[in-house]
């Protein structure tokens, strides 16, 4: 399964949102060159009142252009990198990577997935009800998250709009994605 990078962004401040950039720099181990959220531990600010020591698995958030597109056919205008996003994809089902995927970004960078974004009450601050709309239920009644996959970088490179991205899954048996 392959995809394209349509947008990129970074931010250094706490803030929701995230300006796009020309590109981003991706750090081993660390997440995004100058981004809030990079670091080896915790730096989403609940999860570091809950235990600053956590491993960060959240150093690269990448979300699907396709949801932009769905909840702007429902009538929310949400342009990449207004959801937070560091990486903005195209034709690539990030929903339905298994945890442990890598994902090979532009010439060098490799990031690890280890699982979904956990849509906050941030999102209905932003636009009134757009929650309802990243996070739902199936037929089932089990909770189903939109908003996106986290991943942790594996090798850094410089990540821009319009590289590849290649997918790589973990040897089987694959663990389905949950919120981390």
């Amino acid at each position: 399964m392959n995809g394209t990078v349509t947008a990129v962004s970074s931010n250094g401040e706490y803030s929701f949102t995230k300006p796009n950039r020309d590109s981003i720099t991706l750090l081993a181990g660390l997440g995004v060159e100058g981004d809030v959220h990079a670091g080896v531990t915790v730096k989403h600010r609940s999860r570091v009142a809950q235990d600053p020591t956590q491993p960060n698995l959240r150093q690269v958030h990448l979300i699907q252009e396709e949801l932009l597109t769905e909840v702007g056919e429902e009538g929310f205008a949400v342009a990449p990198g207004e959801l937070g996003e560091n990486i903005t994809t195209r034709d690539i089902n990030l929903l339905g990577l298994p945890v442990g995927t890598l994902l090979r970004i532009g010439d060098e960078a490799v990031v690890e997935v280890t699982g979904l974004r956990n849509p906050c009450l941030q999102i209905d601050m932003f636009q009134d009800g757009l929650l309802k709309r990243v996070v739902g239920r199936d037929e089932a009644g089990n909770i189903v998250r939109k908003a996106g996959i986290m991943s942790v970088v594996k090798d850094g490179g410089v990540v821009r709009p319009g590289d590849t991205i290649k997918s790589e899954p973990p040897e089987k048996p694959h663990r389905p994605l949950d919120r981390v």
